[in-house]
């Protein structure tokens, strides 16, 4: 089940859920907008490897500018809020508006794990080039009720790899799933 409003609002209280900053006008019916830091990524490297640390390149975005998003690219932004969900499933969905501007959020990684602490990493294309600006609402959390106890919260699992607290994007890490202790090789 998805929570209401109301319930955001309850388990916000009992600090279930963290927002920050919460601004309550960007609280909707069963969901919270999250906005587009200034801060936005892409990868140094024109090819990706998956078993290589493929590193970024950073760079800020101006008010009055904005930034240009080209198709054909993938850009890494970064939500302006703070989050932290101790007993629901997060997950960030696009807002229609920004889907009706052909962009996209994220590829595959739109579901949190109980026990996330983080600002979120956007995976960011593009359909036609578009303009976007620091500051606004490019998407929506939605929780959603869990059944049954969580042994080991994501912020407390030793494989976990998106832990370390941050305001930039984030890179891949899936070049740790190659690393041989996690193979099980030698």
């Amino acid at each position: 089940m998805i929570l209401t409003d109301k319930r955001i609002l309850e388990e916000i209280r009992k600090g279930n859920i963290v927002i920050k900053p919460f601004e309550r006008k960007y609280l909707g019916s069963n969901s919270y907008d999250v906005h587009l830091a200034d801060t936005m990524a892409v990868y140094r490297d024109d090819i990706l490897d998956a078993r290589k640390h493929n590193e970024l390149e950073y760079f800020r975005m101006h008010d009055h500018q904005g930034f240009l998003l080209l198709p054909g690219r993938l850009y890494l932004g970064v939500t302006q809020e703070y989050t932290e969900t101790h007993a629901f499933v997060p997950f960030l969905e696009g807002k229609s508006s920004i889907g009706r501007l052909g962009i996209d959020i994220h590829s595959t990684a739109g579901k949190g794990d109980v026990g996330y602490c983080n600002t979120w990493t956007l995976e960011i294309s593009v359909k036609q080039p578009v303009r976007i600006y620091p500051g606004m609402p490019i998407g929506q959390l939605i929780y959603f009720e869990i059944s049954g106890e969580v042994l080991v919260p994501y912020n407390r699992k030793q494989t976990a790899k998106y832990n370390r607290k941050t305001k930039r994007p984030v890179e891949s890490m899936m070049w740790k799933n190659f690393n041989s202790k996690l193979l099980g090789q030698k």
